[in-house]
């Protein structure tokens, strides 16, 4: 089983192949806005992709004492990217659907809006549970009930942001998408 690390590799290289090196370029910026990972973490991880058949080597001249080894995405590493986006779930973190979107290149658009479509119908239900907690629309005094309305208004307004993205993302794909090939 690849590791979220290991997608997000498998996903950079399918940009273009790249050295260990440059994948924790990438991972710095603009991948680690969002999601982060150390030298230490990627070149284990590339060798377990390797292992499994999920990206290739090939040696090229470095600059270094020894000889660097540029990786790339194999058809089988392509596929288990694409097979992880699209199962896409309502159980993923933030920084986890902010991996997969960013990472949604490698679908066609058509699967790509039933991914964010996934995930849109996580944050309504969120929205619609959070809506419907009753509190007390005005506390009168210093407590509990107070801080309580605060933290549930802002997971509202959280909510409501999250929807008006994917709203956006869906808007922006399915100009992308000829009505017939639209899921």
């Amino acid at each position: 089983m690849t590791s979220t690390l290991g997608y997000a590799l498998l996903g950079l290289l399918a940009r273009e192949p790249a050295t260990g090196y440059d994948l924790a370029r990438m991972l710095r910026r603009p991948v680690g806005y969002f999601w982060s990972a150390g030298h230490s973490q990627i070149y284990p991880e590339l060798a377990r992709l390797e292992g499994a058949g999920l990206v290739r080597h090939t040696v090229v001249e470095g600059a270094g004492p020894r000889a660097t080894k540029r990786y790339r995405v194999t058809a089988l590493g392509r596929r288990d990217v694409r097979a992880w986006l699209l199962a896409t779930t309502a159980e993923v973190d933030e920084r986890e659907v902010l991996l997969r979107v960013y990472l949604l290149f490698v679908l066609s658009p058509a699967e790509a809006v039933g991914v964010v479509e996934a995930i849109r119908g996580h944050h309504r239900s969120t929205l619609q549970h959070y809506r419907g907690i009753a509190l007390d629309d005005s506390p009168q005094d210093w407590g509990p009930d107070l801080v309580e309305r605060a933290t549930l208004r802002w997971g509202i307004a959280f909510e409501e942001g999250r929807l008006a993205w994917c709203d956006d993302l869906l808007t922006t794909i399915t100009g992308l998408v000829p009505p017939a090939a639209r899921p």
